[in-house]
C-alpha cells in the first residue's frame, strides 16, 4: 500500500474512530435504556398475569364449591359410602355440571382416586385421578390436564365432601386460553403468549396468542426449549422479518409439586429501538462523510509535499526488484528524504557488486555438487568394472579353458556394469531436459486405473497390496505422459519403501477448482530433515537411488501450475499430495479425454 493511501487511511481513522466510538456508546446507552424499559414492563404485566391468575383461581374456586352442593354430588357422595358403589349411574354428570357452572374441566373421584365421571372425558371413567392420592391443595393451582386432542392447561381447584368414612372429590377447572389472555391490559408495542405443553418437543399448536397468530412460531422454539431445559427465566431476541424485531422474556409457569407445565412469553416490540438506532446512523455516516472530505483534502496537501518523494524511491525498488540494479534516484535534498536517496543508491551499487560474486559462488557450488554426485554414482559401477578387467587379465596370462570360462562371466557383468552406467548417465540427462507439457483433456482416474494396472505384477511380487480410491470424473488439462512418469515415480518410490511388504494406496478426490491425488504407503517413513531435502535434485535417502525420481515428479507437477507435498512420521508411512489445477484455458480449440 503507497505511503499517501496510508496517511489517509490515518487521517480517516482518526476522524472515524472517535465517531465511531461515539456512536456505539449513544447507542449502547440507548439499547440499555430499552431493555431496562422492556424488562420493567414485562414485569408489570407478568404481575397483572397473576393477579388476573388469582382472580380467576377464586372464581373457580367459587364454581367448584357449587358444583359440590348440586344433589347429583350428594347422590354421587352417598354411592361412595357403600361397599361396592356402582358409579355407573353418575357416568354423565360430571358434564351437566361442568355446564351449568361454566367449567371447562370437572371430575368426581372417590377417596381411593377412581374416577366416577368426568366431563372433559367420559372415557376416563374407572381410572386413576392422581390429585386424589397426593396431597390436595387448598388454593387453585395450574394443572395440564390430558385431553383426546392432547395436553392442555388449565387453572384448577378441589373441593372435597364426606359422607360417612368416605369422602368424595370434585376437581374442576377452566382453560388458560386465548380469552384468558385477552383480558389482560397490554400496552399496543407489547405482546404476551402462553406456551402449554413445556417439557415436550415444541410444536406450535400448543402456542396460544392474545392476537392474530404468528407465521414464524418456529423460530420461539429455541427459547421454550432453553426454559424447558433449565427451569428458569430466560429471554431472547426474535427477529420475524422485515424488520419486525422482538425482546421476548419467558416466564416458567410451575404446577403443585414444581413441575414446569407452561411457559407464559411476554414480547415487547423494538421498532422504536431501531427507529432511534437507524437516527443515530444516519447521523453518524453524515458525519462520517464529512470526516472523510476533510481527510482526503488532508492526505492530497500532504502528499504533494512529503510523498511524491517517496514513490520515486519505491518506483525505483521496484526497479531493481525486477533485476534493473542499475537504478538510480535523485539525491539533491538536503532532509531525511535526501539521505535515503544516497543510501539507497550506495546500496545498489554494494548490491550490484555482491551478485556478481554470488552468482560466481553459486556456478562454482552447482558444479561441485554435480561433479561430486557424477563421482559417487559412476564410482559404485566402476568397481566391479576395474574388478573383472584384473580377472580377465590374471586368467589370460594362465591360459586354457579357465580363459574361456572367466571370459563369458567377465563379458556379462561387463555388459551389466555399462548398462547401469548408460542408466544413470540417462536419469541425469532425462532431469537436465524435461520437455514442456503439451496439454490435452486428461481423465484422472483412468491413468491412475493404468499405473495401478501397469505395477501390479510388481506390486504381487513384493508381497504389497494395493487400493484405489477414485472420485475424480472430471477431466483436467493435463500432459498424459509427464503426469504418468511423475505418478509411477512416486508408486516406484513406495515400492522401495516396503521391501517387506505393506499396503500402497491411490486416491483421487475431486476439487472446486481442479483435482487432487493421493499416494501412500505402510513404509518406515521420513523424519522431518528428510522431507525438507526430499525434493532437491540428487537428494536420496536410498543406498542405490540418485535422487532424482521425486525431483522429476516435482518438476513435473510444477510445469502443470500444481503443487506437491509429503507428509511422513517415522513407522508411520509416507503420504505424497498432488493438487493439479484444471487449466482448462490451456487447453485446443477441440480435444477428446486421454488416459
Amino acid at each position: 500500500m503507497r505511503f499517501r493511501r496510508k496517511l489517509l487511511m490515518l487521517l480517516a481513522v482518526s476522524v472515524l474512530l472517535p465517531l465511531a466510538a461515539v456512536t456505539w456508546i449513544v447507542s449502547a446507552i440507548a439499547r440499555s435504556a430499552f431493555e431496562r424499559a422492556s424488562d420493567e414492563r414485562s414485569s408489570t404485566l407478568v404481575a397483572q398475569f397473576r393477579h388476573e391468575f388469582t382472580r380467576r383461581g377464586e372464581e373457580v374456586s367459587r364454581r367448584v364449591q357449587a358444583a359440590a352442593s348440586a344433589p347429583e354430588v350428594m347422590r354421587m357422595a352417598i354411592a361412595a359410602a357403600q361397599t361396592s358403589p356402582n358409579y355407573s349411574f353418575f357416568l354423565d354428570d360430571a358434564r351437566a355440571l361442568a355446564e351449568a357452572q361454566r367449567l371447562d374441566f370437572l371430575e368426581c373421584a372417590d377417596d381411593r382416586g377412581t374416577i366416577i365421571s368426568s366431563a372433559q372425558w367420559p372415557a376416563k371413567f374407572g381410572y386413576k385421578e392422581p390429585l386424589v392420592i397426593w396431597p390436595i391443595a387448598a388454593s387453585p393451582f395450574l394443572k395440564q390436564e390430558e385431553m383426546p386432542t392432547g395436553p392442555e392447561l388449565g387453572l384448577f381447584a378441589v373441593r372435597g365432601l364426606r359422607a360417612g368414612d368416605r369422602k368424595l372429590y370434585l376437581i374442576g377447572g377452566v382453560r388458560l386460553d386465548r380469552t384468558f389472555l385477552s383480558s389482560l391490559d397490554l400496552p399496543s408495542d407489547m405482546r404476551v403468549m402462553l406456551y402449554g405443553s413445556a417439557g415436550r418437543p415444541f410444536s406450535t399448536r400448543h402456542l396460544i396468542t392474545a392476537g392474530d397468530g404468528l407465521q414464524n412460531a418456529q423460530l420461539l422454539a429455541p427459547l421454550i426449549e432453553r426454559v424447558a431445559r433449565n427451569g428458569r427465566e430466560s429471554s431472547g431476541l426474535i427477529d420475524w422479518g422485515h424488520g419486525g424485531e422482538e425482546m421476548i422474556n419467558a416466564f416458567p409457569l410451575t404446577g403443585e409439586n414444581n413441575q414446569l407445565l407452561g411457559i407464559l412469553l411476554v414480547g415487547s416490540s423494538r421498532r422504536l429501538y431501531n427507529q432511534l438506532r437507524s437516527q443515530i446512523r444516519s447521523a453518524a455516516l453524515v458525519a462520517a462523510g464529512a470526516g472523510l472530505l476533510l481527510a482526503v483534502a488532508l492526505s492530497s496537501w500532504a502528499a504533494a509535499r512529503v510523498t511524491r518523494p517517496i514513490e520515486e524511491l519505491a518506483r525505483a525498488a521496484h526497479e531493481v526488484a525486477v533485476g534493473n540494479w542499475k537504478t538510480r534516484v535523485a539525491a539533491g535534498r538536503r532532509d531525511e528524504i535526501g539521505d535515503l536517496g544516497k543510501a539507497f543508491n550506495r546500496m545498489t551499487g554494494d548490491l550490484l557488486e555482491q551478485r556478481e560474486r554470488l552468482l560466481q559462488a553459486e556456478r562454482v557450488a552447482a558444479w561441485r555438487e554435480l561433479a561430486r554426485r557424477l563421482a559417487h554414482e559412476l564410482k559404485n559401477p566402476l568397481f566391479p568394472l576395474q574388478l573383472t578387467v584384473e580377472n580377465l587379465l590374471r586368467s589370460r596370462r594362465q591360459g586354457g579353458q579357465q580363459f574361456e570360462d572367466t571370459f563369458h562371466e567377465s563379458a556379462s557383468t561387463l555388459l551389466s556394469e555399462i548398462a547401469n552406467l548408460k542408466t544413470i548417465v540417462a536419469r541425469f540427462s532425462e532431469f537436465s531436459a524435461m520437455p514442456q507439457p503439451q496439454f490435452q483433456s486428461v481423465a484422472v482416474d483412468d491413468l491412475l486405473s493404468h499405473v495401478a494396472r501397469i505395477y501390479q505384477p510388481q506390486l504381487e511380487r513384493a508381497g504389497i497390496r494395493m487400493t484405489l480410491e477414485l472420485s475424480a470424473p472430471e477431466p483436467i488439462a493435463a500432459d498424459p505422459d509427464l503426469l504418468d512418469r511423475a505418478v509411477s515415480n512416486l508408486v516406484l518410490n513406495a515400492i522401495e519403501a516396503m521391501p517387506q511388504g505393506g499396503t500402497l494406496a491411490l486416491r483421487t478426490h475431486q476439487q472446486a477448482a481442479g483435482v487432487s491425488i493421493e499416494v501412500s504407503d505402510t513404509g518406515a517413513g521420513l523424519t522431518p530433515a528428510e522431507c525438507e531435502r526430499l525434493f532437491t535434485p540428487y537428494y536420496t535417502s536410498k543406498p542405490h537411488g540418485t535422487g532424482l525420481g521425486l525431483a522429476i515428479a516435482q518438476s513435473v507437477v510444477s510445469d502443470h501450475a500444481g503443487r506437491i507435498r509429503v507428509h511422513s512420521e517415522p513407522n508411520h508411512g509416507t503420504r505424497f499430495t498432488i493438487e493439479l489445477p484444471a487449466n482448462r484455458d490451456k487447453l485446443p480449440a477441440a480435444v477428446g479425454t486421454h488416459v
